[in-house]
């Protein structure tokens, strides 16, 4: 694969260095690599051989030599064949564990280094451009290594072998049959670009319907598309997407087969070069008959390998477009790492300490990518501060309210301690040990979340429970369930435990949606709780079940609680009244009321009797 970029210059519209790096992350399969080159030199070699053997035949018919040596040479030519069979299924299976195992690298570098993202990358990026960076793109890397690797490879060795027999047999003939080289370099240097092009358009597009498909194929935009009645509308949309790709499909079929067929034809014409040549000199007896017959067979195992070699660029190109495409999933850094030598999170009961903490959410071009987000140029806004210099304390077992306009800040708040984000300044600490030095897994099971939202996987009730404590037992199971008053749901089911819980648990009500997440909470048992208008979207019947099981999931834990509905939060330790993203008030329920201010106005607009409203006037 190096020569032949090497021969054909720096590729263009792939990026500088990308080939050193498919280099580096092919390292840990250099083994099996050289395993595999080896095979495919032997197969050339023999490759090589048939049509020396083939021109001796002519030669032993020609000559009279006898049926013994034409059954001898028969016999090897069969022995070469059979060995390059048994050698081309050693070599596919060595192939195909390079490329399987290269997909698996790729796959799970990629699938890790998006689990380390901050969530602004998940709410920036369409998923389904970066499932097909997983899929697609990796594949498309992977034939680099397994079919342009090893055609690069074979083809190399066979045009250096036949090149060097051809010149032994006849010179003359040989370099007639070069007249035409040129002709398949010129085109071979243009069409890489060409295909790489069209490969990085359609790889967008195939993003863009995978986009949609996993967009419109989800239970709420299913939903939405029904209700707002624009199947197809929808329909239009794709199509549109399908066709483009198909048109460019098109494109890159008709150009690869004209470039072939080019290739071909000139083929054909050397061919008939040499035989003309060949012929002649055949018939003045400067060459034996065999010896054409070999020159023939030898000119296909050269044309052939330079039409392979010449559309190799093209196939190196739309490998090195995947893998560039895999690579700038790679190069986002994470925001949010974790120290070397983290701290750890004491024994006991956790406080929690904002201290002048400023925050502004990362800009686009720190946490995204254009192609991830299917636009032309990232937003070019972010970095503007949200949260002004907050500060409060949650004493250990005390629960804080964060009550406030929408859009206030309070969700940003909360978000903060389970880092989330990172703050600008300031700190945000657990029992005195700022966030930022504790090791990942010592915050995960210290701080537990509950969001208006709670999400499910599509999988099985068991599954999703358990996700936090995966060796959790069969009686801690039930026991979470009961405390989050789900119990006798669940064992009314059929399958109980197993009963699969459908796509963001769209198979049960939001009230048994709810319960199932602070049944989670309660499995994970964290000392620091965190409730994000937890029953903000919620029926009077469901909210009161669901208010039933926070109360367990509270006790004995330091909590922080966004809520909406103020009766809710009553009985807090302390309630900070969040606007513009200050702490403007902060108290008890009772102090608060009796100061009159911002929080006595959101009681007031809450609980004061409306004026009658007449149902023309609704």
């Amino acid at each position: 694969m190096r020569s032949v970029m090497a021969a054909s210059g720096a590729p263009k519209g792939v990026r500088k260095g990308t080939f050193r790096r498919v280099v580096g992350f092919a390292r840990p399969h250099r083994t099996k690599l050289v395993v595999f080159l080896l095979l495919t030199v032997v197969s050339a070699v023999l490759a090589v051989s048939t049509p020396v053997l083939a021109g001796r035949v002519v030669d032993a018919i020609v000559g009279g030599r006898g049926v013994s040596v034409v059954v001898w040479l028969a016999v090897a030519i069969a022995g070469i064949a059979v060995v390059d069979a048994a050698l081309g299924l050693v070599e596919r299976w060595q192939s195909a564990r390079i490329g399987e195992g290269l997909i698996y690298d790729l796959r799970r570098a990629v699938f890790e280094h998006v689990q380390r993202m901050p969530v602004a990358f998940f709410t920036r990026t369409r998923t389904g451009a970066l499932v097909s960076r997983l899929n697609n793109d990796v594949i498309g890397a992977q034939r680099a290594f397994t079919s342009t690797l090893s055609g690069v490879v074979t083809n190399v060795i066979q045009l250096g072998l036949s090149l060097g027999v051809m010149f032994t047999l006849s010179w003359q003939v040989t370099a007639l049959a070069l007249v035409l080289l040129p002709v398949f370099v010129l085109p071979a240097r243009r069409m890489g670009s060409r295909m790489a092009d069209l490969q990085r358009e359609a790889s967008t597009l195939n993003a863009a319907m995978t986009t949609q498909m996993t967009e419109r194929f989800s239970a709420p935009g299913a939903t939405l598309v029904k209700l707002f009645g624009r199947p197809r509308a929808e329909v239009a949309e794709f199509s549109e997407r399908a066709a483009r790709v198909r048109d460019i499909g098109v494109k890159t079929a008709m150009a690869t087969r004209w470039f072939m067929t080019g290739l071909t034809l000139v083929s054909a014409l050397a061919q008939a070069l040499v035989y003309g040549l060949g012929g002649y000199l055949a018939l003045t007896g400067d060459l034996a008959a065999g010896t054409v017959v070999s020159l023939a067979l030898l000119l296909t195992r050269l044309y052939t390998p330079l039409t392979a070699l010449a559309n190799a660029r093209v196939d190196v190109m739309t490998a090195l477009v995947s893998f560039e495409r895999v690579f700038e999933v790679l190069d986002l850094k994470p925001m949010i790492e974790e120290k070397t030598d983290p701290a750890t999170m004491p024994d006991g009961a956790v406080s929690v300490e904002f201290e002048d903490v400023r925050f502004a959410y990362p800009a686009a071009d720190k946490v995204s990518l254009a192609s991830l987000e299917s636009v032309a140029t990232l937003d070019s806004r972010g970095g503007e501060e949200v949260l002004h210099g907050i500060s409060f304390r949650a004493e250990a077992g005390q629960l804080v309210a964060l009550v406030g306009s929408s859009g206030a800040g309070k969700s940003t708040i909360a978000s903060l301690v389970p880092r989330l984000y990172d703050v600008d300044s300031g700190a945000v600490r657990l029992s005195d040990v700022d966030v930022r030095d504790l090791g990942f897994d010592d915050l995960r099971r210290t701080v537990g979340v509950v969001t208006q939202d709670g999400h499910l996987f599509h999988d099985t009730i068991r599954a999703n429970l358990s996700y936090p404590r995966p060796d959790a037992t069969e009686d801690e199971l039930w026991d979470a369930l009961d405390r989050a008053r789900l119990k006798p749901l669940v064992e009314s089911l059929p399958d109980g435990l197993d009963t699969v819980v459908g796509e963001r648990g769209y198979r049960l009500s939001g009230g048994e949606r709810q319960r199932l997440t602070i049944a989670r909470l309660l499995l994970a048992r964290p000392r620091v709780v965190i409730l994000d208008e937890a029953t903000a979207h919620l029926d009077s019947e469901s909210e009161a079940a669901v208010q039933a099981a926070l109360g367990e999931a509270l006790r004995g834990r330091t909590a922080l609680v966004i809520a909406h509905r103020l009766s809710t939060i009553r009985a807090a330790d302390q309630i900070l009244v969040v606007e513009d993203g200050r702490v403007v008030e902060r108290g008890t329920h009772a102090e608060l009321i009796e100061a009159d201010g911002r929080y006595a106005e959101l009681h007031r607009t809450q609980f004061d009797e409306a004026p009658a409203t007449t149902p023309a006037a609704v």
